[in-house]
């Protein structure tokens, strides 16, 4: 039997309304994303990268198309069960970390763990664990502004973890970032993907770290342009067509 993809967005369709009329963001988008990738989806601002990792993210909903989730159409889930499952399942990165400047490191990490009813000494153990997972070992009581950036985006790291989603997200988790920070983050995510076996997509417009990915998705005006290996090619933006069915024509 045929492994179940983790993500799998068939002939995604994504319309917002405007003072124009209908703008279409996504134009029929398909891709696949199996257990333990680690792949980016690069393109300019306004491409639609964001739009579709929103949708992939449970944050926003299609207009037309499907998507499955382990193979589970999330289309007809109620509010109440994309919650359970962005919690449970899925793990979020931001360019501007989204730390709460009151809580130290491992109050932030472990609050999602308040969500899914685990006690405050499971909270903390958690917590502890992961932020030792992230280099972060000594610097549980110190706020966020006591942290440097790439401190803080380890900790919002460790915080995506909390729940041991089988996907984590990193929306431009370097954008804010000084190059040699920036690497150290991206190598940092690397390491979780080889060695827990996390699936990871980044969602980037800079090629760099693309080039850091195992599979590049490039998306153009809405259409996926590119699905393949991080070639020259590829972060040039010239890679090849790919069919509606999201296989390279």
């Amino acid at each position: 039997m045929a492994e179940t993809p983790v993500i799998d967005v068939r002939n995604v369709i994504k319309d917002f309304p405007s003072e124009a009329g209908v703008f279409r963001a996504l134009h029929g988008v398909s891709m696949r994303v199996m257990q333990g990738e680690f792949l980016s989806i690069v393109g300019p601002s306004g491409s639609g990268k964001s739009t579709l990792m929103n949708i992939i993210g449970c944050l926003d909903s299609l207009t037309e198309g499907q998507y499955l989730f382990d193979g589970r159409d999330i289309s007809a889930f109620e509010e109440a069960e994309l919650a359970h499952l962005r919690n449970g399942s899925l793990g979020f990165v931001f360019q501007q970390f989204n730390l709460l400047p009151r809580l130290s490191a491992r109050q932030n990490v472990g609050l999602p763990l308040v969500y899914s009813g685990r006690s405050r000494a499971e909270r903390d153990a958690k917590a502890e664990e992961l932020l030792g997972l992230v280099g972060l070992a000594g610097k549980e009581r110190s706020r966020p502004m006591q942290l440097s950036g790439g401190q803080q985006q380890r900790v919002a790291i460790a915080r995506a973890l909390a729940n041991d989603p089988r996907l984590l997200l990193a929306d431009e988790p370097t954008g804010a970032l000084d190059t040699k920070t920036g690497r150290e983050v991206l190598d940092m995510v690397r390491r979780l993907n080889r060695e827990r076996g996390v699936t990871a997509i980044i969602v980037t417009h800079d090629p760099g770290v693309a080039a850091s990915t195992d599979r590049v998705v490039r998306i153009h005006d809405g259409r996926i342009t590119y699905d393949g290996p991080p070639t020259a090619e590829a972060l040039a933006g010239a890679g090849r067509q790919v069919a509606a069915d999201g296989t390279p024509a």
